[in-house]
């Protein structure tokens, strides 16, 4: 499947099972050939992000469930896994509140980095990075199906297979050097100090709300304390002070080259066609998935993508984005974006592209792709 990147629509041309969305993914996965990256007994790790209380637009159980059963109809062994974003037992059952369960995809569903969040491996990143805390399960595990819910991301502006890896793939702490080896390495810069304006802030809380670690809090004179050994630099407090208050320091360009490079760790640890990738472009709201909330789909629902290149179907995916026009009483629409512009660049101003180009030049894949329709 060289640079091939399969694809179905999110419309249906007649009213029957075939024509659905499911029975449009079974089709893909027929036309991938899951038998041709997937051995009989191999266990296969399904990633896919959980969502957070509030955060419903994560990729169905039902798609996962399709996956898994194109999986098991290989022979393969396959089970749904993320990485710790909350404490672990919480992001259990974040994930069962979001419908995903054993039950649900008819597959174990497993934290890949421990309940803790620092079980990981050390693996050899990049000029940036240096080294990255990969989760051991990713790292152990001989194959893998990539489901990426995409969307808008308030750092990386467009995020699909390279922010779904990149981050989803290596933990939030390493047990011995803590953020700087996790996802914090990315997120912040330097010593990674927060730093509060107690001018500009409003006092609404929501930065402490929103830590999954409660690092912040404000005592009775209305002070922010900040616990700089517990937090992971996650950067969530920064995102939804509407203040600015609250600043983490960092560099737009550095941080989506740091995806590019941790990505390529993630998948040092994997043997040559080892990996499929499927990209989900539904529901395509301009937030990750890590926040506590969803805002309306800012492009109406595309289809589905699957490729063994992550290169060529983020650039797949992309191209079909740029071609849509904003929704309607969305984020979009409230932009005044003009129809067939860059909807996620008007709504977040960050210079996706660099994470896509610069993955194609560590060479992790190719932008030139041929898009097959199904």
């Amino acid at each position: 499947m060289s640079n091939k990147v399969y694809f179905a629509p999110a419309r249906p041309e007649k009213w029957r099972y075939d024509d659905s969305m499911p029975g449009k993914l079974e089709r893909l996965l027929r036309a991938a050939g899951l038998s041709h990256y997937f051995s009989p007994k191999e266990w296969v790790a399904v990633k896919t992000h959980f969502g957070s209380d509030g955060a419903h637009r994560v990729v169905r159980p039902v798609f996962l469930r399709k996956v898994v059963e194109g999986l098991r109809q290989t022979g393969a062994q396959p089970f749904v896994t993320d990485t710790v974003r909350l404490k672990g037992l919480d992001y259990l059952e974040v994930a069962n509140r979001n419908g995903i369960n054993h039950l649900s995809v008819g597959a174990p569903v497993v934290i890949a980095d421990g309940l803790y969040g620092n079980d990981n491996i050390m693996v050899k990143a990049g000029e940036i990075l240096g080294e990255i805390a990969v989760a051991s399960l990713i790292y152990d595990v001989p194959g893998m199906v990539v489901c990426s819910h995409v969307k808008g991301h308030i750092n990386a502006g467009y995020a699909g297979a390279i922010k779904n890896i990149a981050m989803g793939g290596v933990s939030a702490s390493h047990r011995n050097c803590g953020w700087k080896c996790g996802r914090g390495a990315m997120h912040t810069i330097g010593t990674g100090d927060l730093i509060w304006d107690s001018e500009k802030c409003e006092l609404c809380y929501q930065c402490a709300e929103v830590c999954p670690l409660n690092a912040i809090v404000f005592d009775e004179g209305d002070e922010l304390a900040w616990d700089g050994n517990t937090c992971w630099r996650c950067g969530r407090c920064v995102r939804v002070c509407q203040a600015e208050a609250i600043n983490l320091p960092g560099d737009d360009e550095r941080f989506l080259r740091s995806l590019a490079e941790a990505a390529r760790a993630v998948l040092s640890t994997f043997e040559s066609k080892k990996v499929l990738y499927v990209n989900f472009l539904t529901e395509i709201q301009p937030e990750c998935d890590c926040m506590p909330m969803a805002d309306v789909p800012v492009i109406q629902d595309k289809g589905i993508l699957v490729s063994d290149d992550i290169v060529a179907i983020e650039k797949a995916s992309i191209d079909i984005l740029r071609r849509s026009e904003p929704l309607p009483e969305s984020a979009a629409a409230g932009e005044n974006l003009d129809p067939g512009g860059d909807i996620l660049f008007g709504l977040n101003k960050k210079n996706y592209m660099i994470q896509v180009e610069e993955a194609e030049r560590l060479g992790l894949g190719t932008s030139d792709y041929e898009l097959v329709a199904l």
